[in-house]
C-alpha cells in the first residue's frame, strides 16, 4: 500500500533555509509539493517524476527552493532558502502511483495520496 510521511518544517528566520523530506514506500511515484497559507487554497509549487527527470517549479519559488530524489527513489527533498514570511504555510507532500512517466503536475487533482502536513514559519 502507498504511503508518503513529510517531515522537517519549523521557525525560521527570514533568508534562513530550512530542509523538507518526503518518505514514499514506491519508488514509482511522481511526487508534488503543495503549501496552505491560513484563508488560503492549497497551491503546489513543485514536482518531480519517479526517476527524478522531470522537475517542475511555480514561479514564486524558482530560483529559491530546489526539489531533489535520492538514489533509492523513496526520498524526496525540498531544500527552500532565503525564505521570506510569506512562505508560512503548512506544507504537503503528495504522491500518486506513475512509473516511467515523463510528466508532473502542480495540480492538487492530479494526485491521490497526502502526507499529514508540516508547519513552516518564517518570522523573525
Amino acid at each position: 500500500q502507498l504511503q508518503v510521511v513529510e517531515s522537517g518544517g519549523g521557525l525560521v528566520q527570514p533568508g534562513g533555509s530550512l530542509r523538507l523530506s518526503c518518505v514514499v514506500s514506491s519508488t514509482y511515484t511522481i511526487v508534488g509539493w503543495f503549501r496552505q497559507a491560513p484563508g488560503k487554497e492549497r497551491e503546489g509549487f513543485s514536482c518531480i517524476t519517479d526517476r527524478g527527470k522531470i522537475i517542475h517549479y511555480a514561479d514564486f519559488v524558482k530560483g529559491r527552493f530546489t526539489i531533489s530524489r535520492d538514489g533509492a527513489k523513496t526520498t524526496v527533498y525540498l531544500q527552500m532558502n532565503s525564505l521570506k514570511p510569506e512562505d508560512t504555510a503548512i506544507y504537503y507532500c503528495a504522491t500518486v502511483w506513475r512509473p516511467y512517466t515523463h510528466h508532473c503536475s502542480l495540480d492538487k487533482g492530479s494526485y491521490n495520496l497526502w502526507g499529514q502536513g508540516t508547519q513552516v514559519t518564517v518570522s523573525s
